[in-house]
């Protein structure tokens, strides 16, 4: 796309989104334009294989998906994996997080704190019930499950380090094996 007139005095919102050029990774918080580079392949292969775990667990009509924007407080933002709710609109450019029951963000170096701070209280004040942060270490990917409390925060109830496996319960039973997705 060419020709695109960046608008710094103005709110963004989640339709201008689908006019922007590709070649980045674009999100709205609080109305401002969020451009992130494009994240290598490595953390594509992180996410996939996270989806694929979901997936195999899933119920039928649940939907882990990727690449799929939700619709949050202040904009819209796009997490590297989401699962949908049976009665999700599959049609919608960006899905309401009415419909969504758990985001996964793959940390890079680009995004950690979005992901550690931002994303997490956006996704809490959505009332998204579940929040799961996957961090690559030298030992492997670590992931840490945080459930949404009844005061609205994100509480981590546990981490499960690569070599370990724990059953996770939400948004349904999942065997949680990091060093599986590698």
């Amino acid at each position: 796309m060419t020709g695109y007139e960046l608008r710094p005095t103005e709110h963004w919102s989640a339709e201008d989104l689908l006019d922007l050029p590709e070649g980045n990774h674009y999100e709205i918080v609080d109305g401002s334009l969020v451009v992130s580079p494009i994240a290598e392949v490595r953390h594509h292969r992180l996410a996939d294989c996270v989806r694929a775990t979901l997936e195999a667990n899933a119920p039928t009509h649940w939907l882990p998906v990727r690449g799929v924007a939700v619709r949050v407080p202040g904009g819209t933002v796009v997490p590297d994996v989401v699962v949908l709710r049976p009665a999700a609109n599959l049609d919608a450019a960006i899905v309401d997080p009415s419909d969504v029951a758990l985001v996964v963000e793959v940390e890079s170096l680009t995004s950690r704190r979005l992901d550690r701070h931002v994303k997490p209280a956006l996704y809490a004040e959505a009332t998204i019930e579940a929040y799961w942060r996957i961090e690559r270490t030298s030992n492997g990917p670590t992931a840490h499950l945080y459930t949404l409390t009844k005061s609205g925060k994100y509480l981590q109830h546990r981490s499960v380090n690569a070599g370990d496996t724990v059953l996770a319960e939400l948004p349904y039973e999942t065997a949680v094996a990091p060093a599986t997705w590698i």
